[in-house]
């Protein structure tokens, strides 16, 4: 049976785009339109749909709203589907990510048939893996709450001990359910952090800045996108560019190509993770959240294979258990742990010099 979406969005020119995309593929059915968050709510119980597909900005409800509406009475795993790569709007789209909303997808604004079939694969399989998504009942403290943005926090001063640690790279993968992972364990590490991150977060185009921008806001460390040639800082966190692969070379430095995709992605975890493992072996640290697919298995395993230390999340704190499970079916995890696990383990793992 095709996949059952209710759509929230005030745009007529949006709804009839997404309706024949989604309507097109056979696999989607898009059983319901709301112009607001309000409307929707009123729709949800006789409809029964699958997933929500829901946009930011909206009359009487905005998608904010609505998305803790939703997850506090009838969790249903929702994708934001917004045009808003604004710097001030990616930060309230990731504010939906922390009400409940499980994954983001840039808005189809085209106005050419022929451009549908190159977003409807990708929109339709997203949709189609939220549909077996658990999601949670979230309670807020109040009806009208809204989330605070918090200032983001001074770093603390590096060790000055002389001490170093045994871990020169710590590499982090992670996909569907991601921003959220990673959210909690960067808001968990120290400000003294001595070695460099590398992150590989499988996102839509256009919302990578936006991502970063969020993330700092609850990490006391800086976040950058990597550039080719430049050599990884301790305490610095790095995203490769937009759709870029990332690796090491053979100096130790970045370097980023636009080589063809490996398990469907680029950037991929997999190639960042292989050459982390080629130059720093056993001095390596690898993390692989929740995501769909297996991006990221083999590089773990070749972390593993190097000597180094690895960790998968847990099935249970998963959003999509697909890439660790990958990755635990090579042996590929010496640890499996819940997300809120991880950052204490990565610390005992880097800190013990």
């Amino acid at each position: 049976m095709p996949t059952r979406v209710l759509l929230v969005e005030d745009s007529l020119i949006a709804q009839a785009i997404l309706k024949r995309i989604l309507n097109a593929s056979g696999n989607v059915e898009v059983v319901g339109v709301a112009k607001t968050g309000l409307e929707a709510l009123s729709m949800i119980p006789k409809l029964n749909p699958d997933v929500i597909c829901t946009d930011l900005h909206m009359p009487q409800m905005d998608g904010l709203q609505f998305t803790y509406e939703v997850m506090a009475k009838t969790p249903i795993p929702i994708l934001v589907i917004s045009a808003s790569v604004q710097e001030e709007d990616t930060k309230n789209v990731f504010a939906l990510l922390d009400a409940g909303a499980v994954d983001i997808f840039p808005k189809p604004l085209v106005q050419d048939i022929s451009e549908y079939e190159a977003i409807q694969a990708a929109l339709v399989r997203k949709i189609q893996v939220l549909s077996g998504v658990r999601v949670f009942t979230r309670y807020r403290k109040s009806p009208t709450a809204v989330p605070q943005i918090l200032p983001m926090l001074p770093p603390m001063p590096l060790r000055t001990s002389g001490q170093s640690s045994r871990v020169k790279m710590v590499a982090i993968g992670a996909s569907t359910g991601g921003p959220q992972a990673l959210k909690t364990i960067l808001a968990a590490l120290p400000g003294d952090w001595p070695t460099p991150v590398v992150i590989v977060q499988h996102i839509s185009f256009g919302f990578l800045q936006g991502l970063i921008d969020w993330l700092m806001l609850h990490c006391a460390l800086p976040i950058r996108i990597a550039q080719g040639g430049e050599m990884p800082q301790g305490g610095v966190i790095y995203f490769p560019p937009e759709q870029m692969h990332l690796q090491m070379d053979q100096r130790g430095q970045f370097a980023v190509s636009a080589g063809p995709k490996v398990d469907g992605h680029r950037p991929s975890v997999t190639v960042m993770m292989e050459s982390v493992a080629r130059y720093y072996r056993s001095a390596a640290l690898g993390v692989l959240l929740t995501g769909m697919g297996r991006d990221g298995a083999d590089g773990l395993a070749a972390i593993a294979q190097a000597g180094g230390h690895t960790i998968a999340q847990n099935e249970a704190t998963s959003v999509v258990f697909g890439m660790p499970k990958e990755a635990i079916a090579l042996n590929g995890a010496r640890q499996i742990l819940p997300i809120d696990q991880i950052a204490a383990a990565m610390q005992r793992q880097v800190l013990a010099g």
